[in-house]
Parts: C-alpha cells; structure tokens; sequence
C-alpha cells in the first residue's frame, strides 16, 4: 500500500514504544508481592500483550508487501488473515485476564 516514506517507521516506532512501556508494566505487576493473587490474570495479560503484537505485526506486514508481486492480492489477504486468527487469540486471552480479575480474592492492601 503506497504510503508517505516516514509513516510506516512511525508507526512501527511508536507502536513499539507504547506495547514496551505496556509490557513492563504489567511484568512489574505481575512480579509484585501485593499483587499475588493477580499473577494468573496479569500472566493472561501478556498472552494477550504477545498475541497482540503479533497481530499488528502480520497487519503491518500486509500493509507494506510489494502490490507489484505476481499473487500480492493472494499474499497480503493470507497475512490479514492471520493477524485476524492472532487478534482473536489474543482477545480470549484478555478476556479469559478479566474474568480472573472479577473473580479473586479482595486484596488487604490498597490496590494503587
């Protein structure tokens, strides 16, 4: 797909720099000894962090395959295909993270 010369390096700079930022976060969370009780839930989080990232990284390599490739159609629709298939992955993940939240125990400690 025809984009300006510096908007894919942006992209792929400032996505990585919010999902390293995220990615620290929650291992700083899920290493914390408040915060046992969580460990499953925020380990369900970096499934969904990992599995994510994978996604946008299979769209972004669609976005920027050669359109002037003999089967680019074919190409680019079989890796939109598959950061669907991660993304999907990756929101059970979130979800399932969730679900472990609403349901351990309440925390003695103030959660912030």
């Amino acid at each position: 797909m025809p984009m300006e010369q510096e908007t894919m390096t942006m992209l792929i700079g400032g996505f990585s720099f919010v999902m390293g930022v995220t990615f620290i976060a929650v291992l700083l969370l899920l290493f914390s000894k408040k915060r046992k009780s969580f460990r499953t839930a925020y380990s369900l989080v970096l499934g969904f962090l990992l599995f994510f990232s994978g996604a946008v990284g299979q769209a972004l390599n669609a976005i920027r395959f050669d359109v002037n490739h003999p089967m680019a159609s074919e190409e680019i629709s079989l890796r939109l295909g598959m950061a669907g298939v991660l993304w999907a992955v990756s929101m059970v993940f979130l979800v399932l993270g969730l679900i472990r939240f609403s349901t351990s125990k309440k925390l003695n400690a103030d959660p912030f």
